[in-house]
């Protein structure tokens, strides 16, 4: 896969922590230039899809930080080897972006805005390795208003069943673990560049706001983190057993 690199524009804002800020609409650009419990998986005739896994951020870069303190990209990568280990243990074969508070760019690229580039595009080349294969970003969301919470997935456009996925996973965490979430998925635009360019079944997964107190709470909690994943699992167990 071609990599592109280079320099980052300023002057945007955007209120969604995986968005990367600045950094996705001149990603975009250059990028656009150039061209209930889920069913037993023994009980599946088929070939069982690869899980390719995303923690948001990592490294240097900490993504949204909750009024604490305390940065997203653990938390990520913590919901991420929960449910790394429940989908091996189910029998799936999982990759990950990352295993551990790190950036995964190319050795040798200097600068945060290199480095930021280099890393994304290695995490795309991960999700686009495989064409047999279910796509999860785990992140967590941030507003300037502190009243809202809940989880709400954003889906490829690049894949006709990416929908399907965001919407099942939607359902479980509203079904499982939000009652009252009334949010609704959302289609992925061009700043999310990762879950835009994945071409396999892609949701951007985010689990809460660290800018609500409550949730914020609730995410700094194993107990909590662990439900998330369950969450995630029962969704992902849902889209692949689903009827054709």
């Amino acid at each position: 896969m071609r990599k592109v690199h280079r320099k980052i524009v300023g002057g945007v804002v955007v209120c969604g922590c995986a968005m990367f800020t600045l950094y996705g609409a001149s990603r975009v650009a250059e990028r656009t230039e150039n061209g209930g419990v889920p069913v037993s998986i023994t009980d599946m005739e088929e070939v069982l899809p690869i899980i390719i896994l995303d923690a948001g951020h990592g490294g240097i870069d900490g993504g949204c930080t909750s009024a604490e303190g305390v940065p997203e990209k653990g938390i990520n990568l913590d919901i991420l080897l929960r449910l790394r280990d429940m989908l091996e243990v189910s029998g799936y074969e999982v990759k990950v972006t990352r295993d551990s508070d790190k950036s995964i760019h190319d050795i040798g690229i200097e600068g945060i805005a290199a480095q930021k580039s280099s890393d994304m595009d290695n995490r795309l080349a991960i999700f686009n390795d495989s064409s047999n294969a279910v796509c999860i970003s785990i992140h967590q969301n941030q507003f300037t208003d502190p009243k809202y919470s809940g989880a709400q997935m954003f889906y490829s456009g690049s894949n006709s069943t990416s929908e399907v996925l965001a919407r099942m996973l939607q359902n479980r965490f509203k079904g499982l673990l939000q009652p009252d979430n009334e949010r609704d998925i959302k289609l992925c635009g061009k700043e999310l560049f990762l879950c835009y360019f994945s071409e396999n079944p892609t949701v951007m997964a985010e689990c809460g706001f660290l800018s609500n107190p409550d949730e914020a709470a609730l995410l700094n909690t194993e107990e909590y983190r662990g439900k998330v994943a369950f969450t995630l699992f029962s969704g992902i167990s849902d889209f692949i057993n689903r009827k054709k």
